[in-house]
């Protein structure tokens, strides 16, 4: 299947949808199939009227077959109404479950499938594409189907009404069903890349937006929207261009389709003059045929929009294709519970999908015991934080394991997996919603009283008190009403609530003031106690009381002991150290 043909049955899968609603389905078709019949019937009610009734001369008969064209038009609404209802809502249904379906699936796909796409892309295929889809669903698919069982009715009247010009009007049939072929594939493909390009603008939109303090801070509002209104243009000359084409298929289509009702209206009057036909017959006969030609026009600008549709179905089912890099394996592994917090990484090589050609680490081996405190120490782009990516399986390994409480990640389930730790990390991440709603992110059902007691220990009462609606105040998107102490502390009251056996702190004090960071320092130490916990820090004087300190290098371990021993072995650490300590206590020019 090429072409148009094959664009369309990418749509097939996505139907799938809408087989719990069988019987709205039904309900809606057999609407349709009424409807359609009631049509066909007014026509031949029509020529009753004017052979009956006005040739005939006989009143009776003439009032008769209005009152019962009275009544078809009457049902005819009402199957209508039945048949739009029913329709409309089954679209709105497969919008909201077909996005619900493209979101759950991009939930599960692993981060290395965002490093490659950009977030503002991928949102637009969950709004612009599915909005898309609705219309075609929701409209114009199921319209087009009636048109088409009424394309196909008319073409048996016509047949019954007169032979010859049924025959006349199959002749004109190729002549402007055409134009629909020879254009249907242009406007796919223009369909496609004009939806590629909106969901270019939707990304720039995203990223200039989400840094609009960086974007104003350099002055940089300019060239943004420089680079938007090229865009923008982007969009325009495509969608100008499918516009083109569509338009001339339509055009062509109603000029065409006219033109052929035109050519039978002149014929088969010149038969009624015959006396070959009567009046009755030739109007019956050239409602049928307006009613072809209007349903060629429908089906001609469906199959544009068709076309368009598959363009946006492609893009969605290349998404739900994606297959995620982490997943469960048939029969996941049961962690210990409770679970102990013994977490190893043996012989551990790693190297990012999106940088094959650079060891991230390289032969490392890691065992911390339940309860320990371990700081990874060491320069930027030593392998620090793809410790923690692994921990938290947003990635395999490509050599060794990584275990917790002596089960390898593989064999575990990932949200089982990551169930077992907390994270607190340098940016926190804050949700547009209120305080609690933020620390309940850790353990979605806990009571109030627990978040508030959570909020204590994390040092938060002492602002969140002072808010306007307290733990109830939304915090704006991103938590843009915080100071970043304030940040941090919620970060660190959800990982308390959340109550897990590994925590992993990423430089969690590093972009604090210094009484900033002695507050969250305070809420941090009733947060380790008692927990198998990995600290990322820059800052040294922040890990001096760690059980151990490990030492990275280039993804490998070079020294492992504490503050102390390290500063005396006069190594990569005592480099450091002296490096900062140093530094600090010079003024700044």
């Amino acid at each position: 299947m090429t072409g148009g043909g094959a664009g369309l049955a990418r749509l097939l899968p996505l139907f799938r949808l809408l087989a719990p609603h069988r019987a709205r389905i039904a309900v809606a078709f057999v609407a349709m199939l009424l409807s359609a019949g009631m049509v066909l019937a007014i026509g031949e009610g029509l020529k009753r009227v004017i052979d009956e009734g006005f040739a005939g001369g006989r009143a009776d008969l003439l009032d008769a077959w209005v009152a019962a064209l009275a009544g078809l038009v009457a049902v005819l609404g009402a199957l209508t109404w039945l048949r739009v209802y029913n329709i409309y809502w089954l679209g709105a249904r497969f919008t909201a479950d077909l996005r619900a379906k493209v979101y759950g699936h991009m939930l599960g796909l692993s981060p290395s499938y965002f490093e490659g796409a950009r977030t503002g892309e991928v949102v637009s295929r969950l709004t612009a594409d599915v909005t898309l889809l609705e219309t075609v669903i929701g409209g114009t698919l199921l319209y087009a189907l009636r048109m088409a069982f009424t394309l196909a009715g008319c073409a048996v009247m016509l047949v019954l009404t007169s032979v010859k010009l049924s025959v006349l009007a199959l002749a004109c049939l190729p002549v402007v069903v055409l134009p629909i072929g020879l254009l249907g594939r242009r406007v796919r493909r223009l369909s496609r890349a004009a939806q590629d390009r909106v969901a270019e603008v939707s990304a720039h939109v995203d990223e200039s937006l989400h840094e609009i303090r960086t974007v104003q801070a350099y002055a940089h509002e300019a060239r943004d929207e420089r680079d938007f209104r090229a865009l923008a243009d982007a969009v325009f000359a495509t969608s100008v261009r499918r516009s083109h084409s569509l338009a001339l298929l339509i055009a062509a289509v109603i000029v065409l389709a006219f033109g052929a009702v035109g050519l039978l209206l002149w014929v088969g009057a010149h038969d009624v003059l015959a006396g070959r036909l009567s009046a009755g017959s030739l109007t019956a006969f050239i409602f049928y045929a307006v009613l072809v030609a209007n349903a060629t026009f429908v089906l001609a600008e469906a199959w544009g929009e068709l076309q368009r549709a598959a363009g946006a179905s492609e893009r969605l089912t290349e998404i739900l294709a994606t297959e995620p890099a982490i997943r469960a394996p048939a029969v996941p592994a049961r962690l210990a519970e409770p679970g102990e917090g013994r977490v190893a990484l043996a012989g551990v090589a790693f190297r990012y999908p999106s940088r094959p050609e650079a060891a991230a680490l390289e032969g490392f081996d890691l065992a911390v015991s339940p309860g320990e405190v371990v700081a990874l120490v060491g320069p930027s782009g030593a392998g620090k934080s793809t410790v923690f990516q692994l921990l938290l399986r947003f990635y395999d390994p490509q050599a060794g394991a990584v275990t917790l409480d002596g089960v390898d990640a593989r064999r575990a389930d990932p949200r089982q997996w990551r169930r077992r730790f907390a994270l607190v990390s340098q940016e926190p991440v804050i949700f547009a919603a209120s305080l609690a709603d933020n620390v309940r992110y850790g353990r979605p059902q806990a009571s109030d009283g627990e978040v508030r007691e959570a909020c204590r220990l994390a040092y938060c009462l002492e602002f969140a008190d002072r808010l306007p609606e307290g733990l109830a105040t939304p915090l704006g998107e991103r938590g843009v009403k915080l100071s970043g102490g304030e940040r941090q502390r919620i970060a660190i009251a959800r990982a308390i609530l959340a109550d897990r056996e590994v925590l992993l702190l990423d430089e969690a004090t590093s972009a604090l003031d210094a009484e900033s960071e002695r507050t969250v320092q305070l809420a941090l130490a009733g947060l380790v106690r008692g927990r198998t916990t990995l600290v990322i820090a820059h800052r040294l004087s922040t890990v001096k009381s760690a059980d151990r300190i490990v030492v990275m290098d280039h993804g490998r371990i070079v020294a492992t002991g504490t503050h102390e021993a390290l500063v005396r072995e006069d190594g990569l650490y005592a480099r450091l150290a002296a490096l900062q300590f140093a530094t600090a206590d010079q003024p700044i020019p």
